[in-house]
């Protein structure tokens, strides 16, 4: 509509007729007037679609990757690299891009049914010469340009991300590198990541010059080509200059809208590169298969292992042979034995999370089992919430501030609530804690969760003996069965069972006395 009029407009200009220009402006000006408000309306209603378009898809990769305990096993078997930056970025590029894309394309094809009637009526030679055009325009970006940049642009996202988390470990384990006095060493790491970085988006621009030296070519070289064609029929009078007007504005329009791919190319690679890892991740996360063999779990009201082989996650070494045992209700095993032999494994495989092997494990459902590592997690949240986490700050009935601040007591950390002055405070302070401050706070985690059975992975190995022995005669107090991995001779006295696992594939069960 803009087209037709502001053609009019040129040709009763050129033919000095003021009632037609005047029929003519206000016919534009009132299209000008509904079309505005409509084109901002679309623009409103695009973003908004695609911030609920990327809400609906994040929840739903966010599900799928920490529940069933997902994000382990990509991580365990390296399945794709960087899941963080898939499901933040690369779902943000695609429901954004995707979006703008759509709306370019219906615009387009809109415009094409309008522009090309104006186009046929000046000239059917121009229609034709603009849609072959088009078409050697977008094959020859299609085949030189797009599947190159699409995987250009796919290897700079992983570097971004390698880098990106490579400088989030650094400022994670801060004090860790500090402490060894590792800097320059990590300076070269980092250094040798951002070259990575470097290098591939040299590549990347190299071929985006090359990519927009066609482009501009192939759009610039639509200034004259109108003007070339209807040159001939102009002089001889069969057209105005109004109708040339007309021609080129609706070939540069029609153009637009045959040749998107071509004059939307770097974008479309960007939303390909997007596309594929998003496409990679959901592979990942829909892969249910595991290594052959593999260890089965089952749920049952104890804990017992059925000829259970423990293997590394490759399937190359044996860890643990033909293992089975059984831990029963106050039966507490003991697992001990030099480092590197497999004791670490053998708890994940309890707690499903290590599947590599053979044999089945019959354990309870996970609500009622709970793991504590040696190097306890704490998440970004105050002590009332390190101490509730994980089940209880799902439920709905809140903890009494007064079993709080006991089991603070008990586990020898009411100082904490001292130094910070109520239960919820400490959250930037919280890294500040010891290791043994930390595997006390994940203890009094454990005493207020009480579940039936508790796996220790060396829970107490940064606590004095007084410390030691006293969580694990608070733990006796509770109906918690637990499987701990320690060094200590002394914490022999709290457990029944003892499996020694003296090197590889070779171990020894016996009662403790």
């Amino acid at each position: 509509m803009f087209l037709i009029f502001g053609g009019e407009l040129t040709s009763a200009l050129v033919a000095q007729d003021t009632d037609r220009f005047i029929q003519a402006l206000l016919i534009f000006l009132s299209v000008l007037l509904v079309g505005i408000p409509f084109a901002s309306i679309a623009d409103y209603l695009k973003a908004k679609l695609g911030l609920s378009w990327r809400n609906w898809l994040t929840h739903r990769y966010l599900h799928k990757y920490l529940e069933q305990s997902r994000f382990y096993q990509i991580r365990l078997l390296n399945k794709v690299d960087n899941p963080d930056q898939r499901i933040e970025t690369d779902i943000r590029t695609l429901t954004r891009e995707s979006l703008e894309f759509l709306a370019i394309g219906l615009e387009s094809m809109f415009q094409l049914f309008g522009i090309a009637g104006v186009l046929w009526r000046i000239s059917l030679p121009l229609m034709i010469f603009v849609v072959i055009y088009s078409i050697a325009g977008t094959i020859i970006s299609t085949v030189f340009f797009g599947r190159t940049l699409i995987g250009i642009n796919q290897a700079q996202l992983q570097r971004e991300a390698d880098f990106r988390y490579g400088l989030a470990r650094i400022e994670k384990n801060a004090e860790k590198i500090a402490l060894y006095d590792g800097g320059i060493t990590e300076l070269k790491q980092s250094q040798n990541q951002f070259q990575n970085v470097y290098s591939n988006f040299k590549h990347l621009i190299r071929w985006q010059f090359g990519l927009n030296l066609f482009q501009n070519h192939y759009q610039y070289a639509t200034f004259i080509i109108p003007g070339v064609i209807l040159a001939p029929r102009l002089f001889a009078g069969e057209l105005e200059i109004g109708d040339i007007t007309q021609a080129g504005t609706a070939f540069k329009l029609m153009l637009g809208a045959l040749a998107l791919i071509v004059l939307k190319m770097q974008q479309l690679t960007n939303l390909g590169a997007a596309y594929q890892r998003l496409g990679q991740l959901e592979i990942s996360l829909n892969d249910d298969s595991v290594g052959e063999p593999h260890i089965q779990i089952q749920h049952g009201e104890s804990i017992v292992l059925d000829h259970v082989t423990v293997l590394t996650p490759d399937y190359k070494t044996t860890l643990i042979p033909n293992l089975s045992l059984t831990v029963n209700d106050q039966n507490s095993l003991l697992i001990v034995g030099a480092s590197g032999v497999g004791k670490s494994s053998l708890l994940r495989a309890i707690a499903g999370l290590w599947t590599s092997g053979e044999g089945t494990v019959t354990r309870p459902k996970v609500a009622n089992l709970m793991f504590l590592p040696q190097q306890p997690y704490l998440i970004k949240g105050s002590l009332r919430e390190q101490l509730l986490y994980p089940r209880l700050l799902q439920q709905t009935t809140p903890i009494p501030e007064s079993a709080l601040e006991k089991v603070l007591e008990q586990v020898n950390l009411l100082n904490l609530l001292e130094r910070w002055g109520h239960l919820d405070g400490g959250q930037a302070e919280m890294l500040t804690l010891s290791l043994g401050e930390q595997q006390r706070l994940a203890f009094a985690r454990l005493l207020l969760h009480s579940p039936r059975f508790a796996l220790l992975d060396e829970a107490t190995s940064a606590l004095d003996l007084h410390n030691e022995e006293r969580l694990y005669e608070l733990l006796q107090t509770k109906q918690t069965t637990y499987i701990s991995i320690g060094h200590r001779l002394s914490l022999k006295k709290y457990h029944r069972q003892m499996l020694k696992i003296s090197t590889p594939q070779e171990w020894n069960l016996v009662e403790i006395q």
